[in-house]
């Protein structure tokens, strides 16, 4: 069966480098933006918008800019994309929408209800195989390529409602997978379709080892979570234990740092890191080398990225832009500095402000990487700390001080005279956390990542108060607010009734 592994690396490693070298000119771009204007110009939008008459001009991407506003989802909802969820062909993309993607990410309430198209899906199916392509360049075993991956992601069940299906995209997308993949793929569709996290979690821990497992795939919280108590369960040393042939992790959604070291825990070998960047709006960006912090951003797959400058010019205090018009392309960016994404994409969403924070790490590379959430951004008296000042200052302090940080968040308090930033930190051993020297040293690390931190501590802002919970606390958070599962994601940064119900949560729990 070996040979099997043999075709398939030597095929990854032609489709390498076939696409060593693609989809990073600017052309991309302008193709992506004509075929979509061209696509909906008999849509209801692209007519509202006059996209028949964009196109007949050079400048069709300025006008474009002019013509269309920049909104977020509640803005976009209200405006067109409610009507395609209730059936209305021809709204904001051609023909009926009748699949929709549910997210609530970390700031939502509500789910967020995402059109999901067949373009959109080919081009998701196109993205992957790319990226699965990388693999050649860790130079991997040739058995590695015969092995399963393990998607750990929501449910696959969907759910109809009149005459349209609901349900998490991973569940889409399996329905829309060919079946010469799926018996490469874990964890199989009876317990892929469970609804329930904590009986799935259950299930897998049970079925592991019956697996032979070569890619993992998910949000870090919950797969170092499954994977502990798979060690745990079935008493074993490290997860190689009885997957030997478990090479590579694929992660993204979340800063995947502070976890890095209880990862390093439960594997008994060398393992690759290799970060995406994909959501329910689209595939965006994934890591084409771990030795490489960014992530290549996607250029013709099908979607077209705007990018506006995160700071006083362009953002109100509260994020909300102040020029729903103005944007930079690809062409236009710098290196270093923080963009709010905005996406125009194949499932019909139309300047849509993902409420993503990136940087370019690499503006001739195209290479990009996830900074923060608009939402998730303290700056009560001008601090400006983005969730990427706020990770590094929290790695920096536990490295210091030799503590292993599971979980943590943080919410600003407004309460006193002198407003100040409230910490709550998860770890295994409370008896040996010494909450001052933290609050000490996590303090000095915001002010060295951040000049305006460094600033406002001198005037207006006082030092961080610093609470440690055991980890699990922040799980039964989740579990409270009902959004304990493999597509949820804990808020680091909680902004308004995000900090009033987790200190509620609290009170009633400690």
């Amino acid at each position: 069966m070996e040979i099997v592994g043999k075709i398939i690396k030597r095929t990854a490693a032609v489709a390498y480098k076939r696409n060593l070298n693609r989809g990073v000119a600017f052309e991309h771009q302008i193709d992506a933006l004509h075929y979509l204007l061209s696509k909906a110009r008999k849509t209801n939008f692209g007519m509202h918008h006059r996209f028949k008459f964009l196109l007949k001009r050079s400048s069709f991407l300025n006008l474009y800019q002019q013509y269309v506003p920049i909104t977020d989802y509640e803005q976009f909802y209200k405006s067109w994309l409610k009507a395609t969820i209730d059936g209305v062909p021809n709204n904001t993309w051609p023909g009926l929408i009748d699949h929709f993607a549910l997210s609530s990410g970390t700031t939502g309430a509500s789910s967020k209800r995402l059109p999901v198209t067949k373009k959109f899906i080919r081009s998701f199916q196109k993205m992957s195989m790319r990226q699965i392509s990388t693999l050649h360049k860790l130079d991997l075993p040739a058995l590695f390529f015969q092995k399963s991956i393990l998607v750990v992601g929501g449910s696959s069940d969907l759910v109809e409602i009149h005459n349209r299906f609901e349900g998490d995209l991973s569940g889409i997308l399996k329905k829309y997978t060919a079946s010469v993949v799926t018996p490469f793929t874990q964890p199989g569709k009876q317990i892929a379709s469970i609804k329930s996290w904590v009986d799935k979690l259950d299930a897998m821990v049970e079925a592991a080892p019956t697996w032979d497992i070569g890619v993992v795939a998910g949000v870090p919280s919950w797969c170092v979570m499954l994977i502990e108590r798979i060690i745990e369960r079935h008493n074993l040393k490290t997860i190689h234990d009885i997957w030997p042939n478990f090479h590579v992790y694929v992660h993204g959604g979340i800063f995947i740092e502070p976890y890095v070291h209880r990862f390093e825990k439960v594997f008994g070998q060398k393992v690759h890191f290799l970060n995406t960047y994909l959501a329910s709006e689209g595939y965006f960006a994934y890591q084409k080398n771990p030795e490489h912090e960014g992530m290549q951003l996607l250029l013709n797959s099908g979607n077209f990225y705007e990018f506006v400058p995160f700071d006083d010019k362009h953002f109100t205090p509260d994020g909300q832009v102040i020029n729903p018009h103005f944007a930079l392309t690809i062409n236009e960016v710098e290196a270093n500095k923080d963009y709010a994404l905005v996406i125009t994409t194949n499932a019909g969403l139309w300047r849509y402000l993902l409420g993503d924070l990136v940087s370019f790490t690499s503006v001739q590379k195209r290479e990009i990487k996830i900074t923060g959430r608009i939402q998730q951004y303290l700056s009560h008296c001008g601090e400006h700390l983005s969730a990427d000042n706020i990770n590094e200052a929290v790695l920096r302090t536990g490295n210091a001080l030799n503590i292993e940080v599971d979980e943590f968040c943080v919410y600003a308090d407004k309460t006193n005279d002198v407003p100040n930033h409230v910490w709550y930190f998860g770890v295994q051993d409370l008896k040996n956390f010494d909450t001052q020297a933290f609050s000490k040293k996590l303090d000095e690390n915001l002010k060295i990542v951040n000049d305006d931190y460094a600033g406002v501590r001198k005037m207006t802002l006082a030092a961080p108060v610093v609470h440690v919970i055991q980890n699990t606390v922040f799980y039964e958070y989740m579990q409270h607010i009902g959004k304990f599962g493999s597509q949820s994601k804990f808020p680091r940064v909680m902004i308004g009734a995000q900090s009033e119900t987790w200190i509620d949560f609290l009170a009633k729990r400690l």
